[in-house]
């Protein structure tokens, strides 16, 4: 479950008129001071930030559901789900947690994440260069 302070920035963003993307940024922030705390872990850089997507759509933000996985999944990660209300079983949600706090907190450090985010840049740079300046150039 996100923090409110979390959650109110993210609408503070949506208010503003700002993108989905930057709104899910928050998100995405509390996920890694998360592992930084050492609540749980996280294998990667790309595992902590699929996390705060994933609690990002969950609380609302219109993103678009991940391009890779199965139907299901990028059905339930569309909006809202019926669940939402009910929230994941106990179970599951121990489950959950124990397997995050089997993983390492170098997924969250400095330099795993700037790593993964030149890796990011330099693939944008080949295809989408021009769109994701795009909008920036308005």
């Amino acid at each position: 479950m996100p923090e409110r302070e979390t959650i109110e920035r993210a609408h503070e963003d949506a208010r503003e008129g700002k993108a989905p993307t930057t709104q899910a940024g928050e998100f995405v922030r509390e996920e890694i001071h998360h592992v930084r705390e050492r609540k749980h872990g996280a294998r990667s850089p790309k595992q902590a930030i699929a996390i705060g997507l994933s609690k990002a759509r969950r609380a609302g933000v219109k993103l678009p559901p991940p391009p890779k996985g199965t139907a299901s999944a990028r059905k339930s990660a569309k909006g809202k789900s019926h669940r939402s209300t009910r929230g994941p079983s106990g179970k599951r949600s121990r489950a959950i947690t124990r397997a995050l706090k089997r993983e390492g907190r170098s997924g969250a450090s400095h330099r795993a994440l700037a790593r993964q985010a030149r890796s990011a840049a330099r693939r944008r740079r080949s295809s989408g260069r021009t769109r994701s300046g795009a909008s920036r150039r308005k």
